[in-house]
């Protein structure tokens, strides 16, 4: 994109980004760093073509405050936010740029569920190492590790916040406009740089660091007509059917069987309540990616054990580590995530339960497509039922028909099912994205 066909807002705000960098030292500190890890990301901030994520603003104020004292950087950080805020709102209003911003958060979301997984793997090699030497260079990987898991989940909460603000400025004008309107907006991750005619869409350059990735072409394909696949009957249930994962609200079309919540046992209170002493210890002694890799560990145990993991993490004083573990479940493999949900809305923790499920569908569509096939190969409708239903409420229906890729005979019908169990609207919404992306429904 051309420096002259910038929104002002953008333009402003990369004009202030250029001289902030020319008042750092390029090859030191947070600047040092991310020329070095991500020079592509940098010069596509600088030129206006990307506006970097707040932490990398705030990392740069950081360094101007080593430079020039924090008074300096405490003055200057007043005004830098409403200018990142204005150029975000520019930038993600593009043609577009609901899609970018989609294609970008499911990047960060892998970045995330990578440097989690990386903080479990370093903090094993820490517990047998075999030397100090040893110990001291996994405790430097363990520290980044860290660092990376943190930005990541910065920025998957800061892009949730875009798209929801972005949604809510798009619905503002469209009120009684058909559900058609959807499919205005033309699929393109970014504005041609050259400023010429937009050609066909391509994979982009660039790190998850700053860059938004763009899907790759597909053709479309036509579905033979929908029909339901052969689920295995759930038997019947007799008195109150027991809410279960439906917190979010599963599709009232589709009678969920009952949640098969996991049962506790003493040695599951034990273990939960060794580990948030461990997690503890490791907190007091500032050991803080040991502790944050403990946690990560921690949310991949048994489901059953969230709701103990809440009290003894709130009875020890770390609650901000019970809302980091919330995050990190969304990362859980989709039959294990309503499995969480489950447990915490039988124990009475319904919004605790809403959080993880509106996380945890927000990932990439052809990964929760595949999870509905795993589920569908297992009979478990209900748990299909309210994975959909949580999928169709969080993405727009274009970004919601990406998942369908996988098998869409099977995948069209239950995507419908779930629309139709929220509204006429959102159902119709979802046949005219599916028509648009060259499914029949």
């Amino acid at each position: 994109m051309a420096v002259e066909q910038l929104p002002a807002r953008v333009r402003e705000f990369a004009n202030y980004l250029n001289g902030l960098m020319a008042r750092l030292d390029q090859g030191g500190g947070w600047c040092g760093v991310f020329w070095q890890r991500d020079p592509d990301g940098i010069r596509a901030c600088l030129d206006g073509r990307e506006v970097p994520p707040w932490d990398v603003v705030e990392a740069l104020l950081q360094d101007l405050a080593a430079e020039y004292g924090p008074e300096a950087a405490r003055a200057e950080a007043e005004g830098v936010r409403a200018l990142h805020s204005s150029a975000l709102v520019a930038y993600d209003s593009r043609p577009g740029g609901r899609d970018a911003l989609g294609d970008r958060l499911d990047v960060m979301l892998r970045e995330q569920r990578y440097a989690a997984e990386r903080q479990t793997e370093l903090g094993r090699s820490l517990s047998v190492a075999a030397g100090q030497d040893e110990a001291d260079s996994i405790r430097y990987d363990l520290a980044w590790a860290r660092d990376d898991h943190v930005r990541a989940t910065a920025r998957c909460a800061e892009l949730r916040s875009r798209m929801a603000e972005l949604d809510r400025r798009l619905m503002e004008p469209k009120t009684g406009a058909a559900p058609t309107e959807h499919a205005r907006v033309p699929v393109q991750a970014s504005a041609p740089e050259d400023g010429g005619t937009p050609k066909q869409r391509k994979r982009r350059r660039g790190s998850a660091r700053f860059a938004g990735m763009a899907e790759e072409e597909s053709a479309p394909v036509v579905v033979p007509p929908a029909v339901m696949p052969a689920l295995p009957e759930q038997p019947a249930a007799g008195g109150r059917t027991p809410r279960g994962a439906r917190f979010a609200g599963a599709a009232e079309a589709v009678e969920p069987a009952e949640p098969q919540v996991e049962t506790v046992n003493g040695g599951d209170r034990l273990e939960v309540r060794g580990a948030v002493e461990r997690l503890v210890r490791l907190r007091h002694e500032g050991r803080s990616g040991e502790a944050h890799a403990l946690l990560a560990e921690i949310t991949y145990s048994s489901p059953a054990r969230y709701p103990l993991l809440a009290v003894e993490l709130q009875r020890a004083g770390l609650g901000a580590d019970w809302a980091t573990l919330l995050w990190e479940a969304a990362s859980l493999p989709a039959d294990r995530l309503v499995a969480a949900a489950d447990a915490l809305v039988a124990s009475g923790r319904g919004a605790d339960a809403e959080q993880i499920m509106r996380q945890g569908v927000v990932r990439p569509a052809d990964e929760i497509g595949r999870a509905v096939l795993g589920l569908a190969g297992q009979g478990r409708r209900r748990e299909i039922g309210a994975l959909l239903d949580a999928y169709v409420r969080v993405r727009t229906p274009e970004e919601a028909v990406r998942s369908v890729a996988a098998d869409p005979p099977t995948l069209v019908p239950l995507l419908l099912e779930a629309a139709r169990g929220v509204s006429e609207e959102r159902a119709w919404d979802l046949v005219h994205a599916l028509r648009v992306a060259g499914f029949a429904a």
